[in-house]
């Protein structure tokens, strides 16, 4: 017994991805390469376009910059793995590939997540305390912001590396994902997971609720200095911008809540991964329109980035 569990620890996982119908391969691959080259070329052009524009060197831009990055690096590190596996008959992932992945994504998606909330306070202190701003969100306190985003997010996917790590996997390696995520291999786990299970609940929830609760108070804030504003047309460009930044944010948080704050037992794998492709594809394309592409600075520095002419910062 004891050499079949060693056997079937040593075995590599089987990702069955989005669909197993031959069929729905093809589109799909079709489908997601479009959507992960739109996400990858928006997000790589605003990192490009900040870097080289002196324009856009705000506090705002700045964060932007870092969270364009985040995207960049948190899309690839699931999608390309996922179109490869629709084309192949091998989709096999060893252990220590699905612990990387997994390390990856869950580093990169708290970043995202602490780096949201830095965004809307951002936007709350321009707009609630707009005398104060330079002084409040000065190049030292971005960068405070910034690095705590990153080491937060690291020592978070370290500490439950360390805990998954310690797993025994004595039945199925078929993964009914497209990636190495969280719920699904816990599911395919003989250990006893309720302590992995606490610390999603827990330190989990600090790292995923709390941004989210400070973005809702942030926005909440800013709404109500909205109202005042003594233009209407102001008014509704306000709310309109800041309706779509929500909803963007809703989209995020509202499916990684559902996906990992319940319990293991209850998880439903293909709810699952419609879930998880919202928050690993859809929003990451999204950010770049609703944070950049309509802003008037930023397609100003897109223009200079295409003609090279560079725009200074008494242009903007």
């Amino acid at each position: 017994m004891d050499a079949a569990n060693e056997s079937s620890e040593g075995a590599p996982f089987i990702l069955l991805g989005l669909t197993t119908s031959p069929g729905q391969q093809q589109p799909l691959f079709v489908l997601f390469l479009a959507l992960y080259v739109a996400g990858i070329l928006g997000n790589g052009l605003i990192v490009a376009a900040i870097q080289a524009s002196p324009a856009l060197h705000a506090p705002m831009y700045f964060l932007l910059a870092h969270l364009s990055f985040a995207d960049l690096c948190f899309t690839s590190v699931t999608v390309p793995k996922m179109l490869a596996n629709l084309l192949a008959h091998d989709r096999s992932i060893s252990l220590a590939g699905c612990l990387t992945q997994m390390y990856f994504f869950f580093a990169l998606g708290v970043t995202d997540s602490c780096l949201l909330a830095a965004m809307a306070y951002d936007r709350y202190v321009a707009i609630r305390h707009p005398l104060h701003y330079a002084t409040r969100m000065s190049r030292a306190m971005c960068t405070a912001l910034v690095g705590t985003a990153w080491l937060v997010s690291h020592l978070h996917s370290l500490l439950h590396i360390l805990f998954m790590a310690r797993l025994s996997f004595c039945a199925s390696h078929q993964v009914p994902h497209f990636f190495c995520d969280h719920q699904p291999i816990l599911r395919l786990s003989c250990s006893d997971i309720r302590h992995i299970q606490l610390l999603i609940f827990t330190e989990g929830a600090a790292v995923v609720v709390t941004p989210f609760l400070l973005i809702l108070a942030s926005y909440g804030a800013i709404a109500a200095a909205v109202l005042r504003l003594p233009s209407a047309s102001g008014r509704l460009r306000a709310v309109s911008t800041c309706g779509s930044h929500l909803a963007v944010v809703g989209l995020f948080y509202g499916t990684v809540i559902a996906v990992y704050f319940q319990p293991t037992s209850r998880y439903e794998a293909e709810r699952g991964r419609v879930a998880t492709v919202m928050y690993t594809v859809v929003t990451p394309m999204l950010n770049p329109v609703i944070y950049s592409f309509r802003n008037r600075d930023m397609q100003g520095a897109l223009r200079s980035l295409f003609t090279g002419r560079r725009i200074s910062s008494s242009d903007s």
